[in-house]
């Protein structure tokens, strides 16, 4: 009988220290911020103050809509980068795609920058050095290889100067217009036309009964503001949950709700899940947006959330009937109901199989060695 209650101790104090692991393990997962000071770069802890950093202007044109690295043959292309800090003056980009991924190596005119993190200056000051990317000089210039999730959008990147030993906050963009026409597989909206032609909007210039191209170009400025420009929000970019509605069609297809709201360069966008894989493409005001969905899984978009709590305008091409067809719909967003991503189902359907995992994979450990101490 003793022999037994000692089997019993070592197997309840072997269950406490594995729970207990367990728990930190779990929290380490669900928390990865908890270790960020404890991993920080040493010597890379400064980030410049108002004070200390120059005047930026912004990046890109207005009304731009991301492109990614799936509506662009791969290859590897010259292309125009925008930087929103004369001090970070770009002197050559060579963007790289490769299956719907893309890398671009940038080159800045000077050797002023040891090496950049993509994200803000605050969080790369907290980052591990294997999250930096060094600079490879040449020419006394700087280069450096980054991954680019998006063209025709703002990315964050802050730079280490050599000098100041500090991290300045830089905006850099990739330009998609200067893409040779056969490497897109979308149509771009005309950016200079309509950049135009509400610069000269503002300025009180024109009149409906001139129908000069500046007018003309207000006109499809004002029609793309409608449906194509996402609108600003006050947010830190992230990815968030929104409720989202939607009829039209027969009523037989939906989509997911809340669904991903994704926050980017303080634009507002949405990733919206069908409740079908037949859906192969979707239109607003005519620019197309292609299935993001490649394994057969429900029809996957990101588009741009231009109005909240008003309803848009969108096209849905179907095969489900066999022939393609084009059905109109209307989807709303509503903006009071921005939340956490893990309100999205899907993202909370992930955390429950992780934890369960957990409990499966640390039941099955814990038993394992209940039973070889059983037999000994």
């Amino acid at each position: 009988m003793t022999e037994c209650r000692g089997h019993n101790s070592i197997g309840g104090s072997i269950a406490a220290v594995f729970i207990a692991a367990l728990l930190a393990v779990s929290m380490i997962m669900f928390c990865p911020a908890c270790l960020d000071h404890t991993w920080a770069a040493e010597g890379y802890e400064d980030v410049a103050s108002g004070a200390e950093t120059a005047e930026t202007k912004d990046v890109g044109k207005y009304g731009m809509t991301p492109v990614y690295g799936r509506s662009i043959e791969d290859g590897t292309y010259d292309v125009d980068m925008e930087s929103s800090s004369s001090f970070f003056s770009i002197y050559a980009c060579k963007l790289t795609v490769k299956g719907g991924r893309m890398t671009a190596v940038m080159t800045i005119d000077s050797t002023s920058y040891k090496c950049v993190y993509m994200g803000k200056a605050v969080d790369a000051a907290k980052a591990p050095e294997k999250d930096y990317i060094f600079a490879d000089e040449k020419d006394a210039r700087g280069s450096f290889t980054i991954p680019v999730e998006a063209l025709n959008a703002p990315i964050a990147c802050a730079a280490f100067s050599k000098k100041e030993k500090q991290w300045y906050d830089r905006d850099i963009l990739i330009d998609a217009s200067g893409l040779p026409e056969k490497a897109l597989k979308i149509k771009l909206p005309d950016y200079d036309l309509i950049d135009k032609a509400v610069e000269q909007y503002d300025e009180g210039k024109g009149s409906a009964a001139d129908q000069n191209p500046a007018e003309e170009g207000k006109e499809k400025a004002e029609s793309n503001a409608s449906f194509l420009i996402p609108a600003e929000i006050d947010m830190e970019d992230d990815t968030y949950s929104i409720e989202v509605n939607m009829i039209g069609g027969s009523g037989r297809a939906s989509v997911s709700s809340p669904t991903w709201f994704i926050v980017r360069g303080g634009k507002a966008y949405a990733r919206l899940l069908w409740s079908s894989s037949h859906y192969d493409y979707m239109k607003i005001n005519g620019i197309k947006y292609e299935n993001e969905s490649k394994d057969g899984g429900n029809s996957t978009f990101t588009i741009p959330v231009a109005l909240f709590d008003q309803p848009i305008r969108v096209i849905a091409d179907t095969t489900a009937m066999g022939d393609p067809v084009e059905i109109e719909y209307e989807l709303t967003f509503y903006k009071d109901t921005i939340n956490s991503v893990t309100k999205v189902p899907q993202e909370a359907a992930k955390r429950v199989i992780y934890i369960a995992l957990l409990i499966i994979i640390g039941g099955g450990i814990l038993n394992l060695v209940l039973k070889r101490r059983k037999r000994q």
